[in-house]
């Protein structure tokens, strides 16, 4: 066997830079479980801060069951919020005490 038996078929072109962020539509619902637990704080705010101000009045997070640690940061950052109204624990469809489901104020409210 030679080195050239372990080449790539075709060589890899150049990789594009994995610091620059990604641009991801804002939707109604949040997954938590591809994150860190020590980003979730500051992505759970940035988050409610977007759905606020695209004028969502419900949004879903979804934490995860396990324990509930990830949970009660979440309701941490969530009590401390100036765009939630109120939250709840999602129902068994939307994935029940996995998720919670939070209303936003409308716009026109006090923050």
């Amino acid at each position: 066997m030679n080195d050239r038996d372990f080449e790539p078929a075709n060589p890899p072109e150049e990789e594009e830079s994995l610091s620059e962020p990604i641009e991801l539509p804002l939707e109604d619902v949040l997954d938590l479980h591809a994150f860190s637990p020590k980003e979730v704080r500051d992505l759970v705010e940035d988050y409610l801060q977007q759905a606020y101000e695209a004028g969502f009045t419900q949004v879903r997070i979804i934490h995860g069951k396990g324990k509930g640690v990830q949970r009660a940061m979440v309701h941490a950052v969530l009590a401390k919020s100036p765009y939630v109204r109120a939250v709840e624990t999602a129902p068994v469809d939307w994935g029940g005490w996995g998720a919670t489901v939070v209303y936003l104020k409308g716009r026109g409210e006090e923050k």
